[in-house]
């Protein structure tokens, strides 16, 4: 059972283990492979392994104006991270407080006496502690002050390129599903609340499930190929989405629309998981519904064959 910690605070039986810290947004090919080895100095030392990240992610609680940024939710992190076989998971509450403590506070009062650390795992690029001031150079200088070891991972090179959360972000918004899903080890998701909307896909013969989604990452606009779970139901229903702003009904907000193939059911105010399998179009404005009408019917040939 992995334990759930908000604060530093942590039983006796996870100090003096092996600690990651990062946001590890999307939980990809690049983070899998840090706790594969973080795996390996578990059972070489015959110890536990903890995992620091933190909510809001510090980049959007310092710029406001960010709001379509995240790859995975904070419960879909969790989730990601438990099948990791991690033993317990600090999710910080990063807040004006936080923000101010100094980077060698960060080392000496939670590192060292809170969490009395033995491995800590980290990026090339950390920064951490007031106005970012501590970096990866800080960390190694003191180990032997805080009896510790930073381990510093290589990064792992797909297609040439280093996988990363900021790689995968930008595949999304540019419509490469495929290399996002590559990059990520697993289709991208999107969870959601299904809201009750303007029944427009009703009335041209397409009822659709709405979905806000929040503060996830904007991908492309455009119509994919979808997989679809609701919760506490292993059965996966396929379908195709419109992500976007449906400019034929002079729409302004974001939506995820989700069309089901073979479904009839009242699925409002259900929590559903979207995976997003294919790429098929990008969005655009069509002159009349008949129109709108006969492309759906051809992008549905298409998501029924992924």
């Amino acid at each position: 059972m992995v334990k759930i910690y908000k604060n530093f605070n942590i039983k006796n039986l996870h100090r003096k283990s092996i600690i990651l810290i990062g946001n590890f947004d999307g939980v990809h090919l690049g983070h899998q492979k840090l706790f594969k080895l973080a795996q390996s100095y578990k059972k070489k030392y015959k110890l536990k392994i903890g995992v620091i990240n933190f909510n809001p992610m510090p980049k959007m609680y310092f710029n406001k104006s960010l709001k379509n940024f995240k790859i995975t939710s904070v419960d879909q992190k969790l989730k990601l991270l438990k099948g990791l076989k991690v033993d317990f998971i600090i999710t910080k509450k990063f807040n004006k407080n936080f923000s101010k403590v100094k980077s060698i506070n960060f080392i000496k009062e939670i590192l060292f006496k809170k969490l009395n650390c033995k491995f800590i795992f980290v990026s090339n690029n950390f920064r951490f502690g007031f106005k970012r001031e501590g970096d990866v150079n800080l960390l190694i200088n003191n180990e032997k002050n805080y009896d510790y070891k930073v381990i510093k991972p290589t990064p792992l090179i797909k297609n040439k390129k280093t996988v990363s959360s900021t790689l995968i972000r930008t595949f999304l918004e540019k419509g490469n599903l495929d290399k996002a899903n590559s990059f990520l080890g697993r289709s991208w998701t999107v969870d959601g609340i299904v809201q009750k909307g303007r029944q427009i896909g009703k009335k041209i013969g397409f009822p659709t499930c709405n979905i806000d989604i929040k503060d996830y990452v904007l991908a492309q606009p455009g119509v994919y190929a979808v997989r679809v779970l609701r919760k506490n139901n292993n059965k996966q229903l396929k379908g195709i989405a419109n992500l976007g702003y449906r400019p034929t009904f002079n729409q302004r907000k974001i939506l995820l629309e989700v069309h089901l193939f073979n479904f009839s059911g009242n699925l409002y105010n259900k929590h559903l998981s979207v995976q997003f399998l294919k790429f098929i179009r990008k969005e655009k404005k069509f002159k009349n519904v008949i129109q709108l009408r006969n492309q759906i019917k051809s992008d549905l040939k298409i998501a029924k064959e992924t």
